[in-house]
């Protein structure tokens, strides 16, 4: 009877494709649908700067400066490849809009181009490089105005119709350089966060793949488990019982046909468990064909008790103390450190006289003893099919079940001891600790 699995083998590709699913979801429809098409998102950048130049290409045509009109649309043109070429174009945008500022220096959204270019290349390259390009693109635009203020280029400021400050010119030049400046930091700052975002989204990913990569591995050490135990108990019991039947058909028939029962419903049990081992595994299988719960092992454990005993196991069993908890899982897992110390002692015991199974509930403090004393003459009645069994050299085993156990017991901060015990035989020690209940009810 096995645990089965409760999460399939997870690839670092399904683990991705959740997390994006998850960001597309959080993004919306429109931005989503932008996400997906980069030159629709293209289109809208290049028609918001050409909204936004709009009136200061009116004003320059206007004014008959017709450059600061073809200067404008090809920035425009320029800014469509911003996504596949952010440097160049940062650099190219810097340069028109310098020439548009000379020509038209009073004009709306004066650097409206660099926004978007400094954006670019802050999200696509490093928060360094994007610090280097906003100072080269900023500052020389910066310098026109200083010089605006009160340099060659003095007496610039159109005609605004009223009476204006002596010093007005040298206010608004400051104004619009600190507002030129605040904009493309701005912009800047935005493509840095986008970047950052982005990094950390990636980060995710990158984790949420690992996550998945390490519960591969965890679930396909589980299943070598579960098969472990499924494989190495039912086919020593298979062997031990196959054997003893060969030794005893001819002497007691009856005694045989019990031993052959016992060969086929052990058969059919392993047969079945690893249909569910397996069954998880498989996409395609229907709900309810492989269950995935726990089986309860409180009848199992009888049931396994009574199959070591006509396998030839001189078995005993004890229970003290209030009854095993409810939980399936922990119920499972004093199953199968029971049937591992068993088939150990099967496959490995020699010349033995007694096996002690002995279970013992304290409050949440369950613990586990299989000792069995590795000597005595076997007799020709009830052990005859372990006596056939022991005929063959016993096999190496891998450690594999030790282990196992280990790992079942630790699930509930517990500890297994394996090793000799104090009759010349082998000892099985494992205390579990369960904090479910208080341990009242009784056996």
């Amino acid at each position: 009877m096995i645990d089965a699995v409760p999460v399939k083998d997870a690839p670092a590709g399904q683990a991705d494709a959740s997390f994006a699913e998850i960001t597309a979801r959080r993004r919306g429809r429109i931005r989503r649908y932008l996400f997906q098409h980069p030159r629709a998102m293209d289109a809208v950048v290049v028609a918001c700067y050409l909204l936004l130049v709009t009136p200061a290409a009116a004003e320059a045509v206007r004014d008959g400066v017709w450059p600061v009109a073809a200067l404008l649309v090809a920035t425009a043109a320029a800014l469509w490849f911003r996504r596949s070429h952010p440097v160049r174009v940062v650099a190219v945008v810097a340069l028109l809009e310098l020439g548009v500022t000379l020509l038209h220096p009073w004009g709306s959204n004066v650097s409206a181009g660099l926004w978007f270019a400094l954006y670019s290349v802050a999200s696509a390259r490093s928060r360094r490089f994007a610090l280097v390009c906003l100072a080269a693109a900023t500052v020389p635009l910066v310098f026109v105005y200083f010089l605006l203020a009160g340099g060659p280029l003095d007496g610039r400021l159109p005609d605004m119709g009223v009476n204006t400050p002596e010093n007005f010119q040298l206010i608004t030049s400051i104004a619009s350089a600190i507002s030129i400046t605040l904009s493309n930091v701005i912009a800047a700052g935005l493509g840095v966060s986008v970047r950052q975002r982005r990094e950390h989204e990636n980060e995710i990913a990158a984790w949420a793949a690992r996550a998945a990569q390490l519960g591969s591995v965890t679930e396909r050490n589980r299943i070598a488990r579960e098969m472990h135990d499924v494989v190495a108990h039912s086919l020593t019991v298979m062997i031990s019982l196959a054997d003893g039947a060969a030794v005893v058909v001819k002497k007691d028939p009856v005694r045989a046909a019990e031993v052959l029962g016992e060969l086929s419903r052990t058969g059919r049990t392993a047969l079945a468990d690893m249909r569910r081992v397996l069954g998880v595994l498989r996409d395609d299988s229907a709900p309810g064909e492989a269950p995935r719960e726990p089986l309860v092992a409180g009848d199992n454990l009888r049931k396994l008790l009574e199959g070591f005993r006509t396998a030839g196991l001189p078995l005993h069993y004890t229970h003290t103390g209030p009854s095993l908890p409810d939980d399936a899982a922990f119920q499972l897992t004093v199953y199968r450190i029971v049937q591992e110390s068993l088939t150990n002692v099967l496959r490995y015991g020699r010349s033995l006289g007694r096996v002690d199974v002995a279970i013992a509930r304290n409050g949440p403090t369950v613990t586990l003893d299989v000792v069995d004393d590795g000597k005595g003459t076997l007799d020709a009645g009830g052990l005859v099919v372990a006596a056939a069994a022991r005929k063959s050299p016993a096999s190496v085993g891998t450690g594999r079940g030790l282990a196992g156990m280990g790992e079942r017991a630790r699930i509930y901060a517990g500890t297994v001891e394996a090793g000799p015990g104090p009759d010349h035989g082998w000892r099985v020690h494992a205390v579990l600790h369960w904090n479910g209940d208080n341990g009242s009810k009784g056996t």
